[in-house]
């Protein structure tokens, strides 16, 4: 396992370095480890600056496909889910965190000065309870402007979450009819959730209880 971490790793370095303007060679994956524990880089790495997705889904349904670092993946396999328990931690816990994440980037990215945190060369740490910008004024408690923009452009794409689970569609109404705080997430549109069904069925979008509609269906009702 820790043979397979490292290798992960490394080829994670690799396909970040280009992002992070170190140039390819023999040392890449250690320049880019080094460049993340210098206190002197005010871009040392881009976190997880890119997110986009959640899946929730036997490992083989995404084992083949370039995710570009985007998407959070967990393996799950809802025939050995006896009472559908593991799907109910999934929908509540990390994907509620992935959404957290995800919101914060959308937030600091679309607006940095409000739900941001301004130039991370000046901020000053408050308690534990966040950063202000210089020596004064109001408490920011988003990310700053370099976890987002690299200077020219911006590194991350502010949309959000879209999780796919591969599990019925009824066991994902329970969890969401038993769990208002997540039931709000998806009702009000701040994820995206969709059901990753088989051949026949295909990828569906929940749009309201027991209402999940193919992405084709929806666009062809917005635009009637």
């Amino acid at each position: 396992m820790k043979g397979w971490l490292a290798q992960a790793g490394r080829l994670a370095r690799l396909e970040r370095a280009s992002l992070l303007g170190v140039t390819s060679g023999s040392r890449t994956s250690e320049q880019v480890l080094a460049r993340s524990r210098d206190w002197s880089q005010v871009r040392p790495e881009w976190g997880l600056a890119g997110n986009a997705a959640f899946v929730a889904a036997p490992r083989e349904r995404t084992a083949g496909l370039d995710l570009a670092g985007r998407a959070f993946l967990h393996s799950y396999d809802y025939h050995v889910d006896e009472g559908f328990r593991v799907l109910e931690l999934i929908m509540t816990a990390p994907m509620v965190v992935a959404s957290w994440i995800n919101l914060q980037y959308f937030g600091s990215t679309t607006n940095n000065k409000a739900f941001g945190s301004g130039n991370k060369t000046l901020h000053n740490v408050v308690g534990r309870l966040g950063v202000i910008e210089g020596n004064a004024g109001d408490l920011r408690v988003g990310l700053p402007w370099q976890s987002v923009h690299d200077g020219k452009r911006f590194v991350h794409e502010p949309l959000r979450l879209n999780v796919f689970i591969a599990a019925p569609e009824s066991a994902m109404d329970r969890v969401l009819e038993n769990h208002a705080h997540v039931r709000s997430l998806v009702d009000n549109g701040w994820l995206h959730l969709f059901s990753l069904g088989d051949e026949t069925q295909g990828i569906r979008r929940r749009c309201g209880p027991a209402d999940w509609r193919e992405e084709a269906a929806i666009f062809d009702a917005a635009a009637a």
